[in-house]
């Protein structure tokens, strides 16, 4: 939440001068919020840069350093699940499976999506709302539940689908900022905790080595991440098969 990163993301320039460092055909190409990731070379501004363990593999830490970070650390960060408890994550992309990752390394029991978990819910394949599902299959409801679609929907399925008295919930997704999230009083009331999260609480510079680590002692599955090796030269290939799923 650091002011400087946060100060107009959007800008596409170099904080220092406001001038981007890269132009095609004499027209110029402007950051993606202040990193421009998608290039071989680039100029970052010294707060956007972490050193890292010398020989970790650099394709793997771009999986790493994005949506993996963000669903481990909203897990273990922000949701922090108990050893034994239960989990109920919305939407398994590679969020909601990073998420899915840090409830197993936090010792959860009964942990509801799929990739490493052990029950599947698909809303569509019930009458009723899926987060009465969920409380029906937990006896009351889960421990944790984390959030990372950005649909107004999904995120109050995810608070009422969760155990009066102690459970905490997790919104990961970024909603249209018109959107407006409504719930009853008496859910927090209930004991019911509602956090947010932006990168899974993870202050770069400091964090992200550490997080790095976990990846090289084995402590962190990461290869199951991977389901395709596309060049620069065909990375438009990549975003359609994200598109495709």
């Amino acid at each position: 939440m650091c002011d400087l990163l946060r100060i107009n993301t959007d800008r596409g320039t170099v904080i220092n001068d406001g001038q981007t460092r890269f132009s095609k055909d004499g027209k110029p190409i402007y950051h993606f919020v202040g990193t421009s990731t998608f290039s071989e070379y680039t100029v970052s501004h010294v707060s956007s840069v972490v050193k890292i363990n010398p020989v970790t593999p650099l394709d793997k830490v771009c999986v790493l350093s994005c949506g993996i970070c963000t669903g481990f650390g909203a897990t273990v960060n922000v949701a922090k699940p108990k050893k034994g408890s239960s989990v109920a994550i919305f939407r398994l992309g590679v969020v909601g499976l990073a998420v899915a990752e840090g409830a197993r390394v936090s010792g959860a029991s009964r942990i509801i999506g799929k990739f490493g978990v052990n029950e599947y819910v698909n809303p569509r394949d019930h009458n009723k709302p899926v987060q009465e599902v969920i409380a029906q299959m937990t006896n009351g409801g889960v421990d944790r539940s984390v959030e990372c679609t950005g649909s107004i929907q999904a995120m109050i399925s995810a608070f009422e689908c969760v155990h009066n008295g102690w459970a905490v919930v997790v919104l990961v997704g970024v909603p249209n900022k018109d959107d407006a999230f409504k719930t009853q009083p008496v859910n927090f009331l209930n004991e019911k905790t509602l956090k947010g999260t932006f990168y899974g609480n993870y202050k770069p510079r400091t964090d992200l080595p550490g997080v790095v680590e976990k990846y090289m002692n084995k402590e962190l599955e990461l290869n199951k991440f991977i389901t395709h090796s596309v060049s620069f030269s065909e990375i438009n290939k990549a975003f359609d098969y994200m598109v495709a799923g």
